[in-house]
């Protein structure tokens, strides 16, 4: 396991802060840069003359349906395929590729999950062995100020309201699904990741390509080099997760996916997995809080899920806060941190001990910003659209279900006859009519003003008035529709404009520092290999992000991936340390200066064990 900070930093542990100091100490900052971006996404191989001997042929292998992505959406549409399948009679060759080098590796969740689509997909559920050991027994919501707490009652048809939910460790349940999968005969196909989206001469999706593996660090080729191949499908299903790779270049691409919805907003999620004193487990007891250490304005809050697995008395805790924040000096790991010095919280910790974290980017965006869903020749499902119910604060149940609509929308373009399709790759023109008339819809529809309410002047006082008012009382029936703030990259102010952060210092005990925090992730990439953290300009970082916002990249990444250094001749410079990567694609969402591109690596990324 790698986890790398430059010595200069490592010899001072969390002066992230340094390159803002330096730049009003007179330091310089703008300097000959060196090259950072080595990836062939950017750096083109076509001129390159170590490129010129090497064999760029792709092979081919063709299915009927390819789904990229191995997550609650994915896998619920794989399966919900070959169950078409079997019951017609029509035999179907359904191929899912996962970047995860495990289904279920790189899954990160709080979670509670509403059972709902998974009783639909498999009303068995429970004799096949689903891993759903918690069920909730107390719902607990408090309003935190900086040495107290008060309760806010939890009513029913309240979106928090958890009565028939499950507490679970989401990585197993995607693993158990992935089981299920591949007992129906869906080809599953874990560490290969996705690169790019292929298209017939008609405009329409035709599959995709793998990633090349075998490119040095500088970018040339070793004699390992393989091409990726290409899996062709007259349908691909999008199901990559919160801000996919693939699913990202659709949306500028010319389908106009995005023409009727306003822009996605994001949120970060930060989870830790404590084993606690067996005096202070309480399996099934669900808490949520809102408030300190966030201020009105930010909106966030926390979770705290008693687990119930048979053996430790484990607890899932996590901090959730929106990428729409203005101050480039905050930062959602350390206020993670501090959340836990609360009086009501850190009793629970102490004496226990932490044996997991992780982050991942959320869609915060809900109705207002899905997309028009399906186009020739795929659709976008899950997270990949922006399913999540923010103030339920899921997103499995509504991921799982669009991914059964649209494996349905999928068999049933599949059966039509030869020549009915006006592309080669088919356009399922019956999804974004099945998720409208669907629960999902309905769902996403009654809490849709609840996020932008929370924008108001009154911040996170004036969302909760909103709800009680017009979620409890009228069901979310009123005749209008609230606009979000706009793209959360755009939402930063200058650092001189903003008042720096004094961050308590961690203990070791129930708070700790970043580096410790991401050796308990697993993560792992070759070092030989270009950075997938991909610039499209490598002078921006310090010539604007550091210049005009003071870094905000080494803030808001919550596994130390950038870092701005002082390089020997006194002037600064980015270094990235893609090995430390996650893959939870903050950076990609909050770079005010939209210069990152978040691509896939070669390989490895976190290890998580049931997160």
């Amino acid at each position: 396991m790698a986890v790398r900070r430059s010595l200069a930093v490592a010899r001072q542990v969390g002066r992230v802060g340094v390159s803002w100091r330096l730049l009003h100490s007179g330091k310089a900052v703008s300097a000959a840069q060196p090259r950072i971006t080595t990836h062939p996404s950017i750096v083109p191989r076509e001129n390159d003359p170590r490129w010129e001997e090497v064999d760029m042929s792709r092979e081919a292998d063709e299915c009927d349906v390819v789904i990229v992505g191995g997550g609650p959406s994915g896998l619920s549409a794989a399966i919900r395929l070959k169950q078409l399948s079997q019951e017609s009679g029509q035999e179907l060759r359904v191929c899912l590729v996962e970047k995860a080098p495990e289904i279920g590796a790189h899954t990160l969740s709080g979670a509670v999950l509403e059972p709902r689509a998974l009783q639909e997909l498999f009303p068995d559920w429970q004799d096949r062995g689903a891993p759903l050991h918690t069920p909730v027994q107390k719902d607990r919501f408090w309003i935190l100020t900086e040495k107290r707490r008060f309760p806010v009652p939890v009513l029913p048809g309240l979106p928090m309201r958890n009565h028939g939910n499950y507490v679970v460790r989401l990585g197993n349940v995607v693993g158990w699904l992935g089981e299920q999968a591949e007992a129906l005969g869906v080809e599953v196909y874990p560490g290969i990741a996705a690169s790019e989206v292929l298209y017939h001469g008609d405009g329409s999706v035709k599959g995709i390509a793998t990633v090349d593996v075998g490119i040095a660090k500088d970018g040339s080729p070793k004699p390992s080099f393989a091409r990726g191949m290409e899996l062709h499908a007259r349908v691909t299903l999008f199901a990559e997760g919160c801000h996919g790779s693939l699913a990202k270049t659709l949306f500028r691409d010319n389908l106009s996916l995005r023409e009727n919805c306003q822009p996605q907003t994001y949120g970060l999620g930060l989870k830790e997995l404590w084993e606690v004193e067996p005096s202070k487990h309480h399996p099934g007891l669900v808490e949520h809080t809102v408030g300190w250490p966030l201020d009105r304005r930010t909106y966030g809050g926390s979770f705290l899920y008693h687990l119930n697995e048979g053996g430790a008395p484990l607890v899932s805790c996590g901090f959730v806060v929106g990428l729409n924040y203005s101050n480039p000096h905050f930062s959602p790991f350390k206020e993670f941190q501090r959340w836990k010095l609360h009086p009501s919280v850190r009793p629970l910790f102490e004496g226990g001990k932490r044996i997991g974290y992780g982050a991942r980017a959320l869609n915060e965006g809900g109705l207002q910003s899905i997309p028009r869903l399906a186009f020739p020749g795929g659709a976008l499902m899950g997270c990949s659209a922006g399913f999540m119910n923010v103030p339920k604060v899921k997103g499995t149940h509504t991921a799982m279900k669009t991914g059964m609509l649209a494996a349905e929308s999928a068999f049933e373009a599949l059966c039509k006859k030869e020549g009915e399709s006006e592309t080669k790759g088919l356009y399922l023109d019956g999804y974004d009519d099945r998720v409208k008339k669907s629960w999902v819809w309905q769902e996403l529809k009654a809490v849709r003003n609840i996020l932008p309410a929370f924008g108001s002047s009154l911040g996170y006082l004036g969302g909760m008035a909103y709800t009680g008012v017009f979620l409890w009382l009228l069901r979310g029936k009123e005749p209008w529709t609230l606009r979000h703030h706009g793209s959360d990259h755009s939402q930063l102010k200058p650092a001189h404009d903003c008042k720096p952060i004094d961050y308590p210092k961690p203990d070791g005990q129930v708070t700790f520092d970043l580096l410790t925090s991401v050796a308990l992730t697993g993560t792992n990439h070759n070092e030989d290999q270009p950075p997938h953290l991909t610039l499209r300009d490598d002078s921006v970082p310090v010539e604007r992000n550091l210049a005009d916002f003071g870094g905000p990249e080494q803030h808001y990444c919550p596994a130390g991936v950038y870092e701005f250094v002082e390089a020997e001749d006194g002037a600064m410079r980015l270094q990235i340390n893609a090995q430390n990567c996650i893959h939870c694609k903050t950076c990609d969402i909050k770079d005010p200066s939209q210069n990152i591109n978040w691509v896939p690596p070669e390989g490895g990324g976190p290890a998580y064990s049931g997160m």
